[in-house]
């Protein structure tokens, strides 16, 4: 158990952050968010190809050590590429009907 004069010394080193600059950084976040989604609707082919080469990259450089993780990362990135696609309209928003003959 901790003595008194080791917990003082502990809470004499933090240090405190003033909220404004959370809610500056907050504002930023959204700003990069959506510039980030924008991007993404505007290329989702390239994010993908992207994201694909860099997952074999790295598979390479561990020499298919840790392929099944990187794998599971790729498809979770491009899982998410396509749901921020869908959110900004230009996916396809769900199965659609044969044209009426």
């Amino acid at each position: 158990m901790l003595e008194a004069a080791e917990t003082d010394c502990r809470l004499h080193d933090r240090k405190e952050v003033s909220v404004g600059l959370f809610d500056g950084l907050k504002g930023k976040a959204g700003t990069l968010a959506g510039k980030a989604t924008e991007l993404i609707g505007d290329n989702s082919d390239k994010v993908k190809n992207g994201i694909g080469k860099a997952g074999d990259f790295v598979d390479s450089k561990t020499q298919g050590k840790y392929s099944h993780h990187i794998d599971g990362v790729q498809t979770k990135a491009s899982e998410m590429v396509d749901k921020v696609d869908k959110k900004d309209g230009k996916g396809d928003v769900g199965p659609t009907s044969p044209p009426a003959v």
